[in-house]
């Protein structure tokens, strides 16, 4: 039978066995002959049949035939609605607390802001060098801004930020840490609860980045006593292409002032008066127009998340994850691949990265296969497993494929 014999036979008794196997069925594409195996569910999930109606439902009969009106009817309570139920599902957040609204970007500015804010005197921003672009361009734009300086932490190139490492760096002058909860590369899965209470111990906050989390990998914000979070919802809410982002904000810090202050975050915005006034509660960190389109195709996911159940949702990926790593250690030995992920469950979340100077091109021939990963520099093949819609299955294909064309690669 052979080694990918032998693994796609596991891989089918895993798929019988999975409890969340009749949930795979309910994505547009899951079962398309032409993608054999998509496992990049952790930059762009693939969308719920469900919210293909649903978005149609809103353009022909919401925005179609309500019109105007529709504000009035919904979707000026969308952002908060929808915010108190993806704390509920996945975030371990109570009501109040989480608004949909703006992009990561926009957020990560706007918390960081307010954060400061809340630590006059003090002039020193945490964050991490391997931590997303964005987290990073972001710090770097306030402290220029606002004439601080930013201490970078050094991370293992297979991991990530850890208490040790964040209790060396922060000190009497950190006003501020900011840090991803699962590492956009490596996969490494921060311990929250720890990092979180070191920072307080050092009098700073915390800004937590959920992208790659939320959905995929229960946190508990209100128990861990979180102050800021924010998330993308592309990946594992499935809100699709440019959907917009959530904030979290601590009951007890959302007295503070944001920085963008726009007509939806004001007291009376209806009222237009002549200056500023701030919303009370979690409304106040909103700025302009909701994005009702965006936010329609979020709702089914975040329902699904609530139905299946998030801890369920993080057996699945272990057990998804756990298995990609036998595969390429089976089917990648001698080829000069390494795995760029921590081997250990509790430490990783929903991706692993495998490693190999020729990635970049490797990637390249998957996608015209029907194979898609994703490529991430300097050189590594992410696998995205996206646990409500990725089959055991998928991933030993995947692999198989990776495999074979770096076999190809060896022998030309």
């Amino acid at each position: 039978m052979g080694a990918y014999g032998e693994l796609l036979g596991y891989a089918r008794e895993l798929d019988e066995k999975d409890p969340l196997a009749g949930y795979r069925g309910l994505f547009v594409g899951a079962d398309d002959p032409l993608v054999p195996a998509y496992l990049d569910g952790n930059s762009l999930g693939r969308p719920l049949k469900a919210s293909v109606e649903r978005v149609r439902e809103l353009m022909v009969r919401g925005w179609g035939g309500r019109l105007i009106r529709g504000w009035d009817e919904g979707w000026l309570q969308l952002p908060e609605r929808l915010g108190d139920e993806l704390g509920r599902a996945a975030l371990g957040a109570g009501a109040g607390q989480c608004i949909v609204a703006d992009s990561t970007t926009v957020l990560l500015y706007k918390l960081a802001r307010a954060a400061l804010g809340a630590r006059p005197g003090r002039r020193r921003v945490v964050v991490d060098r391997d931590n997303f672009p964005t987290g990073r361009y972001v710090l770097e734009g306030i402290a220029a801004e606002c004439g601080l300086e930013l201490d970078w932490l050094e991370v293992p190139y297979d991991g990530g930020a850890d208490p040790a490492r964040v209790r060396a760096v922060a000190g009497p002058q950190t006003a501020l840490v900011v840090l991803s909860h699962v590492a956009y590369r490596s996969g490494h899965l921060a311990d929250m609860q720890a990092i979180t209470r070191v920072v307080h111990d050092a009098g700073a906050l915390v800004l937590w980045d959920l992208c790659h989390s939320v959905g995929a990998v229960p946190v508990e914000l209100d128990a861990w006593g979180v102050d800021f979070a924010v998330g993308c919802s592309y990946k594992y809410l499935n809100g699709g292409p440019g959907a917009p982002a959530w904030a979290y904000v601590r009951r007890e810090p959302q007295h503070l002032r944001q920085p963008i202050q726009g007509w939806m975050g004001s007291l009376d915005p209806f009222g237009m008066p002549q200056g500023y006034q701030p919303a009370q509660g979690i409304r106040r960190f909103a700025s302009g127009t909701p994005p009702i389109i965006g936010m329609a195709a979020m709702q089914d996911m975040v329902a699904l998340i609530g139905e299946a159940g998030i801890g369920a949702i993080r057996e699945k990926s272990v057990a998804l994850t756990g298995y990609a790593l036998e595969a390429v250690v089976v089917l990648l030995a001698g080829t000069g691949a390494a795995v760029a992920s921590p081997r250990g469950a509790g430490r990783r979340g929903s991706h692993v990265t495998i490693d190999h100077p020729r990635s970049r091109t490797v990637t390249a021939r998957l996608w015209e296969q029907g194979v898609i990963p994703d490529y991430r520099n300097p050189g590594g093949i992410r696998l995205g497993l996206s646990p409500l819609s990725t089959s055991f299955e998928e991933v030993c294909r995947g692999v198989g494929a990776i495999a074979a064309e770096l076999g190809d690669a060896a022998g030309s």
